[in-house]
């Protein structure tokens, strides 16, 4: 009784396979090109994402000496919004347009305003982050008539072609993040389709994240026809395998990035703040809802303090620096890269590093960079509160940077509320294997599985409140201080 899941990111894809209880036994990863063939412009090849992701299959059951016959279900979980068009023998018409990529922010300019209720409907932003615009550029730009070739998102094409092209299809998490999704309908809108020009006949059908979905191509995986049994976009992925099913309940992946997402259930909150509203999964594998943030600049942060200031050797050595003093020294780092997200939401804002003294060195330095995301987060769960209306749960963490044991003690510090990292951080892949496992039959019921979902760390709060307090202001004033607005 094994499951396989399959975890397709933008960097590269990986492959596990996992036991009943929730056991690693193989996994294989490998890295996956980017193309920049214009500045702004980010590509993946799409037979590239196929023909890594299926020798990882076969790399990952290898190392579990295991076979395909001997899999209960396979789950896959994909970087959202990316998005590509291929014909109907499962060959890509153009390469894959990454969700990073910004061709269509005329287009987006252009369009302002058209649907007045254009977040209501979706829970988004008229953004060339999201997919639809990226299909339409395809269908402009390669000349395509109405039908007769696929369009979808990375967990269709896969789909498409482990199921040997019979099966098109697309989970509700992902197909809400493609500006064609009404939440309230769980259907394509079909006034926002009339809009971008796109047909409904080249889209997926639209399944829940998790339920018999298709069956592999015996010819590809190894003469067995598996059934895939989970379907679910990277962020819902980690949120449901965090274990995330009660309202309130938060998680954050500190990556390049960090991805906030707070469970509200089967309600969605639309709110005018920029936070947007997904669709996320429940306990038994149904549709529920979100709010969704991202803090721009997190574990990069700390990649430039290695590669651009050259202040660490490697990305390891912070924690100890930042630890090796006993406070900040007044020295704030507000990391506005690519500007300032929520709640601030200001583009032209640059990064800035104030409040220094000839009394402060590099560790300084470096405990304000990791305080700064830390800090960053706390804004945005802030906005969450308002928006939700429901009071703050424990937090639970992954991700690279999750496993700083400063950041993750500072982080539940400056929010009041214990942080939790989980035993196996690899929490996108374990929610794509948990939802598998339940719509295949391997697992009852989410209350069978939740004492699987083992905790490594509790990080509780331990800041006094008038620290946190004298913590924030200084916050408040660097921020103030590169926001041009104010």
């Amino acid at each position: 009784m094994y499951v396989m899941a399959i975890d397709q990111g933008t960097t590269g894809s990986t492959v596990f396979v996992f036991d009943q209880r929730l056991g690693v036994l193989g996994r294989a990863y490998a890295e996956l090109p980017n193309y920049f063939p214009r500045p702004g412009w980010v590509e993946h090849d799409g037979e590239e994402i196929f023909r890594f992701t299926h020798d990882l299959m076969f790399q990952a059951l290898a190392q579990a000496h295991l076979g395909f016959g001997d899999l209960t279900a396979i789950g896959l979980t994909n970087q959202r919004e990316t998005t590509l068009c291929w014909s109907e023998d499962g060959r890509p018409l153009h390469r894959a347009i990454v969700w990073q990529d910004g061709r269509t922010a005329d287009r987006c300019r252009e369009l302002s305003g058209v649907v007045p209720d254009l977040k209501q409907r979706t829970g988004l932003l008229l953004n060339p982050y999201f997919s639809a615009t990226k299909m339409a550029w395809l269908i402009e730009h390669l000349g395509l008539p109405a039908t007769g070739y696929r369009l979808g998102t990375v967990d269709s094409f896969l789909v498409y072609r482990l199921s040997g092209g019979r099966a098109h299809l697309t989970d509700y998490t992902n197909a809400s993040r493609t500006l064609l999704f009404n939440l309230k309908t769980l259907d394509w809108d079909q006034e926002l389709l009339d809009l971008f020009g796109i047909a409904r006949a080249v889209l997926p059908t639209l399944c829940p994240s998790s339920g018999r979905l298709a069956m592999t191509d015996p010819a590809l995986t190894g003469g067995y026809a598996v059934p895939i049994c989970g379907l679910v976009g990277d962020q819902q992925a980690a949120l449901f395998g965090q274990g995330c099913v009660e309202p309130g309940e938060m998680k954050t992946t500190y990556g390049t990035g960090a991805f906030i997402l707070q469970y509200l259930g089967a309600k969605a909150v639309v709110s005018e703040e920029p936070i947007l509203t997904t669709v996320a999964v429940d306990a038994a594998g149904g549709p529920a809802y979100a709010l969704e943030g991202a803090v721009f600049s997190a574990g990069s942060v700390v990649q430039w303090l290695r590669d651009g200031l050259r202040v660490l050797g490697n990305s390891s050595e912070c924690e100890a620096l930042a630890t090796s003093v006993e406070d900040n020294a007044g020295v704030y780092f507000v990391p506005a890269f690519n500007g300032l997200g929520a709640p601030y939401w200001n583009p032209e804002a640059r990064a800035a590093i104030l409040g220094l003294t000839r009394g402060a060195d590099r560790r300084h330095l470096v405990r304000a960079a990791l305080e700064g995301i830390a800090y960053q987060c706390k804004d945005l769960i802030d906005l969450f509160s308002g928006i939700s209306g429901l009071p703050l749960r424990p937090m639970a963490v992954d991700g690279g940077a999750a496993v700083n044991d400063f950041l993750m003690q500072f982080q539940a510090d400056l929010l009041g509320l214990p942080v939790r990292r989980p035993l196996l951080v690899d929490t996108t892949a374990l929610g794509a294997a948990l939802l598998a496992g339940l719509g295949s039959g391997l697992w009852s019921s989410f209350q069978e599985l939740k004492p699987l979902l083992r905790t490594e760390r509790e990080f509780r709060p331990a800041m006094t409140s008038e620290r946190r307090e004298a913590l924030l202001r200084g916050w408040r004033w660097a921020v103030a201080a590169v926001d041009r607005r104010q």
